[in-house]
């Protein structure tokens, strides 16, 4: 089989959620598993002078309109939060405490997390939020809430941001196909059919 395609994203990222709820059929279509790596856009943000869409002249407008119609395009149900942008830190975390048990059980959080946040308006940057969405998945709330906390967790998510950027991510969602960057949900189709052609 093929490389695993790499899909970097942000909690707090609607262009992420949106890609989250296709990439996984799409790969699966062509015969491809998916890797799931999450980030904070902040640090991204950090290295790139980039800032939160919503928060740019015009842009911003613009932005709020384009993720309900990339939504409705895509068929999947969303609701703009009304804390927006949020600190996705306990999430992503918890997401690689997770993997690093089970691939699966994770993936299955992430899609919690996701609609938790952009179906349901919760408040992902709540450690409490988070570990209850984690424990639906089967996880020990007591083992996961002491884990957030230790500094290998933490180094671990600082670890993958590094990485992350040293790919050239820039943003959320990104994908990566053999080394062939994508970026933006709206770039699904193109995914589409460089799996099914190999190239264009």
């Amino acid at each position: 089989m093929s490389s695993p395609i790499e899909f970097y994203f942000d909690f707090s990222s609607p262009y992420g959620y949106l890609a989250s709820e296709k990439i996984d059929d799409l790969a699966a279509r062509h015969g491809r598993k998916v890797k799931w790596r999450p980030i904070l856009l902040g640090v991204v943000f950090k290295q790139t002078g980039g800032a939160p869409l919503t928060t740019l002249p015009l842009k911003g407008e613009y932005s709020l309109h384009d993720f309900s119609r990339s939504a409705r395009f895509l068929d999947v149900s969303y609701t703009h939060p009304e804390t927006f942008p949020i600190n996705t830190m306990h999430a992503a975390r918890a997401y690689y405490w997770l993997h690093d048990n089970d691939c699966e059980t994770a993936r299955a959080f992430a899609h919690s997390v996701y609609r938790a946040y952009f179906r349901d308006g919760r408040d992902i940057a709540d450690l409490a939020v988070v570990l209850e969405l984690a424990t639906r998945h089967g996880a020990d709330r007591a083992t996961l809430a002491e884990a957030l906390n230790s500094a290998a967790l933490k180094e671990r998510l600082k670890a993958e941001c590094d990485a992350a950027l040293a790919k050239g991510v820039f943003g959320s969602p990104y994908i990566s196909v053999d080394g062939e960057p994508f970026f933006g949900a709206d770039r699904l189709p193109q995914i589409e059919r460089w799996l099914a052609t190999g190239g264009f």
